[in-house]
């Protein structure tokens, strides 16, 4: 497996530190936040893009995924939702991404929700594969579960769309780690991993030292001969008083090398 973290664990860090923290401590890649209060967001030029592709390439770090905030499964008109998605896809494709992040975002109740997600999605799918990036749904707010994105991606059945499992998530949802895989296998691009106190308290803490499942998931994964990216999403940006993600870096990916041994 290869070894991310996410810019939402060190907001406002420009491109060069990022990197110069990824190659410090032995990650492989990085989930870039799109966000316009980052360095890298849709609204940056072709030159601006080309700028951070060649870096992070000089680099030998890889662009794991455009973490978007599009709602695919949110009341209101398609085509807006459908066009943010095609920017963030765009965007991914000019920086070499793999992947793009998007959210449900079902409101309460909303009946519809499954059905609006799969369509906005379908509709998006083309335009990833004609530029070679995969949309994937992350298990998050009104589609937690592994089981609750399965509903949707089963009813867009394109080879462009797939799932972010998001473990805290899942866990929050009452899914055990298998239940997971098992639903959101055939459609898996990477796992995010993080650790927190409790159900109550979900402030980021280093990996290791919470209570979710990290050891169990690897250990699903592996045995299952998946060999993917583990993208470390430590969300200091929602959380002032969180340690820094630099001064946990080093123990993290130390952390995630043991785990991945241990499962072996």
């Amino acid at each position: 497996m290869k070894f991310a973290f996410s810019t939402l664990g060190v907001p406002g860090l420009s491109i060069p530190e990022v990197l110069a923290l990824a190659s410090a401590h032995g990650f492989h890649g990085v989930e870039l936040r799109a966000h316009p209060e980052e360095p890298v967001h849709p609204g940056i030029g072709p030159d601006e893009r080309a700028a951070v592709a060649a870096a992070f390439r000089a680099a030998g770090v890889e662009v794991l995924g455009i973490a978007g905030y599009a709602r695919v499964a949110a009341p209101g008109d398609d085509a807006p939702v459908v066009e943010e998605v095609r920017t963030l896809i765009d965007l991914a494709a000019d920086l070499g991404a793999p992947y793009v992040r998007v959210f449900p975002g079902g409101a309460d109740g909303q009946a519809d929700a499954d059905a609006v997600a799969a369509r906005r999605l379908g509709t998006a799918a083309e335009h990833a594969a004609d530029r070679g990036v995969r949309v994937l749904l992350e298990t998050h707010d009104s589609h937690r579960t592994g089981a609750d994105a399965m509903r949707v991606l089963g009813l867009v059945g394109h080879r462009q769309v797939g799932a972010l499992w998001d473990v805290m998530h899942t866990w929050l949802g009452g899914e055990q780690p298998l239940e997971t895989y098992a639903a959101l296998s055939p459609y898996l691009g990477y796992v995010q991993v993080k650790d927190i106190a409790s159900a109550e308290d979900t402030t980021p803490l280093a990996l290791g030292a919470g209570v979710l499942p990290l050891a169990e998931c690897v250990e699903v994964l592996t045995r299952h001969g998946w060999d993917g990216w583990l993208c470390w999403e430590y969300e200091k940006r929602w959380y002032e008083a969180a340690q820094p993600l630099p001064e946990l870096l080093g123990g993290g990916r130390e952390h995630l090398g043991r785990l991945l041994n241990d499962s072996a």
